[in-house]
């Protein structure tokens, strides 16, 4: 990743990152996988994830590991358990993130490389969160299999594992026994269960749904008296952020929330159950912005602006003309690459054909806290977020995993 070693805040993707955290969850409760070269137990020993009876999974959307060390103190439960740091994929956006944590693949193989990207079926820009004017169905962009439809391969073979035999018979045994129960359960809203980026990346789960948090810590306790995994998704930090900025006293009363629910959690949980936490990106507020709608320099030659306001993907017919123009613009604010020097660069891991294809030409990842806005995507009297992610520094790439036995 020569390319970014100017950039002195970029951090690279760590050996233990988001990716993995699936995998090792399932091999924990004896369910084997493999993804990314690596099998589920490899994964688990990379990061240290402990053999359980039963995991909770929690997703806490934009929860960084940096930002939640800052404000520490508004969340007891998460000060008191076993706290550690790992890496998020690049780029640090949800849907990037959520598609790596659920195929255990990077963007290179799933080209969900960005927020937005343009889709060849259109030639428009769409998001790869919504869904809306993509052209195509999820599952003809992201063709990974997820961990998902392995795991209930998995059971349903009735596996054996060489890194968790005892679990592995244990799973077994307990499929024999509730032939028509799930192992594994994703509970979020259900506004969220058939869209675009839930067929992306958590195809083959069963879904739970709850509005609230309390409803689906709930919701993921009962389901824990029966089954092995519950991967519970919760992104209220994330709207906070975006809205306030994770430094605002309405980020950190929903970080108090999330605190409240996880001791919620806790009570609720059979004894002996792993909860893992984790996120899928950190977050920066924004201190200085570019409008591409006010920058003649930043329009010469570009067909299409998609990406985001920190990871800008531009495709065009002219990249070298475009990158040097874009970089002469940002200066030291960003670092500006063709597709591909960045798929040289080894940052989203080994690329397909088809990611390449659908990545934009020239990649601008910003750095510090600065922003890249474009005032033609917004309607009017739409304010811009305060708090963005996408880029490569630590604080959007460092992420929280938090271990705690219930019990013990």
């Amino acid at each position: 990743m020569s390319i970014f070693s100017k950039a002195s805040d970029f951090v690279p993707v760590l050996p233990a990152n988001l990716r993995g955290v699936l995998g090792a969850c399932l091999d924990a409760v004896g369910i084997s996988t493999a993804s990314g070269g690596s099998t589920g137990g490899e994964d688990r020993a990379v990061l240290g994830i402990p053999a359980a009876k039963r995991v909770c999974l929690v997703l806490v959307d934009g929860l960084g590991a940096l930002n939640l060390a800052e404000r520490l103190s508004y969340a007891a439960h998460l000060r008191a358990w076993d706290r550690h740091v790992i890496s998020t994929i690049a780029p640090s956006t949800t849907a990037a993130a959520l598609t790596a944590l659920g195929t255990g693949e990077r963007p290179g193989q799933t080209a969900m490389l960005s927020y937005a990207l343009r889709s060849p079926a259109t030639g428009r820009s769409f998001s790869l969160l919504k869904w809306k004017q993509a052209g195509m169905r999820p599952e003809e962009w992201q063709r990974v299999p997820t961990l998902f439809e392995q795991a209930a391969s998995r059971v349903a073979d009735g596996p054996a594992t060489e890194h968790n035999d005892g679990m592995a018979r244990e799973v077994a045994t307990w499929a024999q026994d509730n032939m028509d129960e799930p192992p594994v359960a994703v509970v979020q809203d259900p506004a969220f269960f058939a869209s675009g980026l839930t067929r992306a990346s958590q195809r083959g789960a069963s879904h739970l749904g709850g509005k609230t948090l309390a409803e689906r810590v709930d919701r993921a306790a009962a389901f824990l008296r029966t089954g092995r995994l519950a991967y519970l998704y919760w992104d209220m930090v994330d709207h906070a952020g975006h809205g306030h900025g994770w430094r605002s006293e309405e980020w950190a009363a929903r970080l108090e929330e999330l605190d409240s629910g996880l001791g919620r959690l806790e009570r609720a949980l059979p004894t002996g159950t792993l909860i893992v936490l984790t996120a899928d990106h950190g977050m920066i507020d924004v201190t200085s912005r570019y409008d591409i709608a006010s920058l003649p320099e930043l329009r010469e030659g570009v067909d299409l602006v998609s990406g985001e306001e920190r990871c800008r993907h531009l495709y065009t017919r002219d990249p070298e003309g475009v990158r040097e123009r874009w970089q002469n613009v940002l200066g030291d604010d960003a670092v500006v690459v063709t597709k591909q020097e960045a798929a040289a660069s080894g940052i989203y891991g080994e690329m397909s054909e088809w990611a390449l294809a659908v990545c934009g030409d020239v990649i601008s990842f910003q750095r510090g806290c600065v922003a890249v806005s474009d005032s033609r995507e917004r309607g009017a009297n739409r304010p811009f977020m305060k708090g963005v992610h996408g880029s490569l520094t630590e604080a959007e790439m460092r992420i929280p995993l938090v271990l705690h036995e219930v019990g013990r």
